[in-house]
């Protein structure tokens, strides 16, 4: 006969009915990011055509949204452990497809980089809510390792739909358009997801602290700002005091997350090795690979003159790389070991970011192909298992604030990665040499970025043109093969640190207790 005690320890952990079809509301919200954060990339050349931005705005554009995404994503979370994560994410819906708009009209470089910031608060509510609704859907931790490969799947699948589907729109129509696909996606989840979502928050949260958001917010721009200007320009009377200020408003932050009843982030949780060690990983790995992301599309379109579709469809092994790796990757830390897993992937990673500095503008496809198809593999792996570390470490009731966390150190990265890199690239391609007989005004519009070169080329007759353009490409691919060996070193010395850091670290087998609340 079966005791009271173990009938009731069963239905506590019993799997939530309908929980993979809230599994595919969740992984809408973040295809949606992936897709609007590749097809800008791909938009780009056209963009820069259009609104003429220079070098700076360019950077700007490309990298507002991560700096915003990361100020608020650890005030989001709390917030969504507070008010609850369900209501957060809806909301956070509606508003990202409304700005989706007002990216797609911007007419000039600075309403793109506020409307690509205000995308940025928007997308603060979706992502910490999704893992945050994944930990407390899914009890079993197999069953959780799964979802979140899934989880990670979408957000590659992502990143070759966004090209694939933005390449076809850039070919029939205006660069607007790759915004406008946001608005399908988030009409069926916000439909879908008022009625299969479960609620879920702290039961006991505690205020939410104004001051605390200010200064995150402050900090994390701040610090971020310095590093990209002192990367871009040098060392200006403004950059140190704006990094100083930055870095003063973190400390202050920590501080006063120490000595609150209720913090926004409760600052025991880097206490525990694996966590702080799975955080580390997400963020020097994403910011040895988004140089790298963001100027691939520019490569391959105005270095090696493909079509925008072409474009898309050359990235696809990426992502089929890290959907097949992600759907394994909980097995595989399991039989083996999770830093083997995640030292393995960063390791790949590094050597086909390190093999990247022997390019050329004719290199062929094959060599494209088989480094994106092992950087996806690599990132898939260790993505996948960073994220269950990250959520396993926690009581259900912060899944909000760990989610969050995970997702600061990704897009900090990002926006680390582009403002360094990125103006690696840039510093390398604007000190290319200007062929005798070009015009200093056109000269100088081509400097500006390699979509003015392609621009300025066009105008200029007989053979100046093309000169011009050929001395443009060579510098942009000098300037993407020292990032692409700074990032190589990035991944390799991160694939280091994660083999001590993750050292004895597993993914749960048995069960967890039910998140009820």
């Amino acid at each position: 006969m079966t005791s009271p005690h173990r009938t009731g320890a069963r239905s506590a952990h019993s799997p939530r009915p309908g929980r993979w079809l809230a599994l595919s509301v969740l992984v809408l919200a973040v295809l949606l990011v992936a897709v609007d954060a590749t097809v800008l990339g791909l938009a780009t050349p056209f963009l820069s055509e259009d609104l003429k931005p220079t070098g700076n705005e360019l950077l700007w554009i490309g990298d507002i949204y991560s700096f915003v995404l990361a100020g608020l994503l650890v005030s989001m979370g709390s917030l969504g452990d507070r008010i609850g994560r369900k209501k957060l994410l809806l909301t956070g819906a509606v508003a990202f497809g409304g700005i989706s708009v007002l990216n797609a009209y911007a007419t000039t470089p600075g309403m793109m980089i506020v409307a690509r910031a205000l995308l940025g608060v928007a997308g603060a509510t979706l992502m910490p809510a999704t893992l945050a609704l994944i930990r407390n859907i899914f009890h079993d931790p197999r069953e959780r390792s799964l979802a979140i490969g899934i989880w990670g799947a979408m957000a590659s699948a992502g990143a070759a739909v966004g090209p694939v589907v933005g390449g076809f729109l850039l070919e029939h129509f205006w660069w607007g358009s790759v915004f406008l696909i946001n608005l399908p996606v988030m009409a069926v989840l916000v439909i879908v997801g008022v009625r299969t979502l479960p609620e879920s928050k702290n039961p006991d949260p505690g205020p939410w602290d104004l001051l605390s958001v200010g200064l995150s917010l402050v900090g994390i721009i701040g610090v971020v700002y310095a590093v990209k200007e002192a990367a871009s320009h040098g060392f200006a009377w403004d950059v140190p005091v704006v990094g100083v200020a930055g870095a003063a408003a973190l400390c202050w932050f920590v501080r006063r997350q120490l000595t609150l009843p209720s913090p926004l982030l409760d600052m025991r949780l880097f206490h525990h090795r694996g966590f702080s060690g799975a955080v580390l990983a997400d963020l020097l790995t994403i910011l040895g690979l988004s140089g790298l992301v963001f100027f691939l599309s520019q490569y391959l379109q105005l270095v090696q003159g493909r079509g925008p579709l072409e474009s898309g469809l050359a990235e696809l092994p990426a992502a089929v790389g890290a959907v097949t790796a992600g759907l394994l990757a909980g097995k595989a830390a399991r039989r083996y070991s999770v830093r083997s897993v995640v030292a393995g992937g960063l390791g790949a990673i590094g050597v086909c970011l390190a093999a990247l500095t022997g390019i050329s503008q004719t290199t062929g496809y094959p060599m494209f192909g088989a480094v994106l198809l092992i950087v996806g593999v690599g990132a898939g792996l260790s993505f996948t298992v960073t994220a269950d570390v990250i959520l396993s470490s926690v009581p259900s009731e912060h899944a909000g604030s760990a989610s969050a966390v995970s997702e600061t150190a990704y897009e900090l990265g990002a926006a680390l990665g582009i403002a360094l890199l990125g103006s690696i690239v840039t510093g390398v391609y604007r000190d290319f040499p200007t062929p005798p007989g070009v015009p200093a005004a056109t000269a100088s519009a081509a400097h500006e970025s390699l979509g003015g070169a392609v621009d300025a080329a066009g105008a200029l007759p007989g053979t100046l043109g093309a000169e011009l353009l050929a001395s443009a490409r060579d510098s942009f691919v000098d300037g993407l093969r020292l990032a692409s060996g700074v990032g190589a070193v990035v991944l390799l010395a991160t694939a280091v640190a994660a083999w001590f850091l993750l050292r004895g670290q597993k993914l749960e087998d048995g069960p967890v207790e039910a998140a009820t609340h």
